[in-house]
């Protein structure tokens, strides 16, 4: 069998996987990453790529007063009694510093989202701004022709290929049709698309977690790491002293045995694509094959398998197995299928949330994974199907669009051919068409747009904190949140819960080491990412929460695994 010799092995390219291997690059060790995959970038490549880092150098440079010891209140909060002291500290202790160690040593820039709120920001300790942090665009050309082996974002979170950034560029995109300087950025990102796509056959602009990945391979690539894709790792093996020492990895030139002096580090984005584990873990998909989710389907488990094999245990505890999101399944004109992530619409004005009852059941602008918790809880009250539906009237639908239905000027008589979207011109109409009690589907609507308004939700209390704000429309008065739903047509598209990433994961310690059952580490083996369990208790305080910890204790995987002492 043949074998190859490096300091430290990664399985996995997800931004934890690659913030380990840059980490241990910069270490000056020698660094192989396995990816599974044909692509490499994981979920991360997909999402909007956030991180959570309290008390970053940038925040700091625009007046932002915060702390570890704030975070660590909040988190305490936020995780209940699933808060490890431990683990939460380390990453505090280490998730600022890693963002300055990271730009001061590679092509990885970020930019402050200081409009993103935390999601509870009201709570003890909580920020109305300053902790949430994304990698600037980034001009993928600088890969080479590595570029062509870095995953693609969502195609359903793009505009025709165009990626978006968020903040800013993402509101342009939303008053192209009513403001001059917004025709003008748009078009200059349209124009440029159009090149990249004559030249290259994608967009060259990546932004988002393409851009946080692209910026991660690059500064690997400079520092001669390899990355080896369509390599899945199959075993680890130890000594005699239980020690991993390395991996059998499947590639395209056969079985080949890796040994890694230095350590193995799973980073194998966790089980959203794992049926078994799922059925297990997940009420709502109580079969196993009936979740959707965004990750890419060979996100099946595979870190938490090799862990188990060697003795080390996952914890399955948390409350919430996984971070919850809303999507809804949409259907493409060559009859493929595929997820549509709901981050933004449900929190617009004109647009509410019901379940077949045609009730309404929370505060549609509060966080996805909380949104998701009310609807399950309320599906399983009323003895149905767990799904709800986004309802929007004409103008809140072409003005902010509606999931993968995208706002004026672009077409939507599709997505109702398809089935994706529904319309009705009355909302008793619609409500037949979806499923949906339709006397008091118009009771709901009648009851909500009276307050509504005067921008009010004495119900919900939509719009009313500054996470519910920060994705509203700003533009709109009083409350960016709330609007009536009284411009026939209306419409409607069906949402189920999906996840952004699995929080049930591999115990480990403060130095990311695996460990046994006993809470013994195994020596040499380390995980990060949505392979280690969750620090945040099952719970989703804020943007960024899984790869703020994920980048974080990667560099400290890392760290530890070359016994370097910075």
């Amino acid at each position: 069998m043949k074998t190859y010799d490096c300091d430290v092995l990664v399985i996995g390219s997800g931004a934890g996987g690659l913030a380990t291997a840059l980490s241990a690059a910069i270490f000056r060790q020698k660094v192989l990453v396995a990816e599974k995959e044909p692509l490499y970038g994981g979920t991360t490549a997909r999402s909007g790529g956030w991180l959570w880092v309290p008390g970053n150098s940038l925040a700091r440079q625009q007046g932002i007063e915060d702390s570890a010891a704030k975070a660590r209140i909040y988190l305490q909060h936020e995780t209940g009694d699933k808060f490890n002291a431990a683990r939460v500290d380390a990453f505090l202790n280490n998730a600022a510093k890693v963002v300055d160690f990271l730009e001061e040593n590679s092509a990885v820039k970020f930019n402050l989202g200081p409009t993103v709120a935390d999601y509870h920001p009201d709570v003890e300790g909580g920020m109305p701004g300053g902790r949430s942090i994304q990698a600037r665009p980034y001009d993928a050309r600088a890969l080479g022709k590595e570029v062509h082996r870095l995953r693609p974002p969502l195609r359903e979170i793009t505009l025709f290929g165009i990626m978006i950034g968020a903040g800013k560029e993402l509101q342009h995109f939303f008053t192209v049709m009513r403001s001059p300087v917004s025709m003008f950025v748009v078009g200059r990102l349209v124009l440029r698309f159009m090149r990249d796509k004559l030249f290259y056959g994608r967009s060259m602009r990546v932004a988002n977690g393409n851009a946080l990945i692209a910026r991660l391979a690059k500064s690997c690539f400079d520092r001669n790491v390899e990355l080896w894709t369509d390599s899945p790792a199959k075993a680890l093996l130890t000594d005699a002293a239980g020690r991993v020492t390395g991996a059998e990895l499947d590639t395209a030139k056969g079985r080949i045995t890796v040994r890694a002096s230095k350590g193995v580090v799973l980073a194998a984005g966790g089980f959203p694509q794992d049926p078994v584990r799922r059925k297990r873990l997940f009420p709502h998909d109580p079969n196993g094959y009936d979740h959707a989710s965004p990750a890419p389907f060979g996100n099946t488990g595979d870190g938490l398998r090799l862990a188990e094999s060697i003795g080390g245990s996952v914890d399955e505890s948390l409350p919430h197995a996984a971070a919850w999101l809303l999507v809804s399944r949409t259907r493409w004109p060559d009859g493929s299928q595929g997820v549509f992530p709901h981050f933004i619409d449900k929190s617009k004005p004109g647009v509410i949330a019901v379940t077949r009852s045609g009730k309404r059941f929370c505060n549609e602008s509060n966080s996805y994974h909380d949104v998701c918790q009310a609807l399950y809880a309320r599906c399983v009250a009323e003895n149905s199907e767990v799904c709800g539906f986004l309802i929007a009237d004409r103008k809140a639908f072409r003005k902010y669009g509606l999931g993968f239905a995208r706002p004026a000027p672009i077409p939507y008589g599709h997505h109702i051919r398809s089935g994706y979207l529904f319309e009705g011109r009355t909302l008793s109409e619609l409500a037949e068409k979806i499923g949906v009690d339709p006397d008091q589907l118009t009771r709901t609507v009648a009851a909500y747009n009276g307050p509504a308004r005067a921008g009010e939700d004495p119900e919900f209390r939509k719009g009313s904190n500054a996470y519910n704000r920060s994705l509203g429309d700003p533009l709109h008065k009083p409350n960016p949140c709330v609007g009536p739903l009284d411009k026939a047509p209306f419409y409607a598209v069906k949402v189920v819960i999906g996840d952004l990433g699995t929080f049930a994961g591999i115990r480990c310690d403060e130095n990311a080491r695996v460990l046994r059952e006993d809470g013994t580490p195994i020596p040499g083996l380390y995980a990060t990412g949505n392979d280690a369990a969750s620090i945040m208790g099952g719970n989703y305080p804020g943007g960024g929460i899984t790869l703020g910890p994920a980048v974080t204790f990667g560099y400290i995987a890392a760290k530890h695994a070359s016994g370097t002492n910075l």
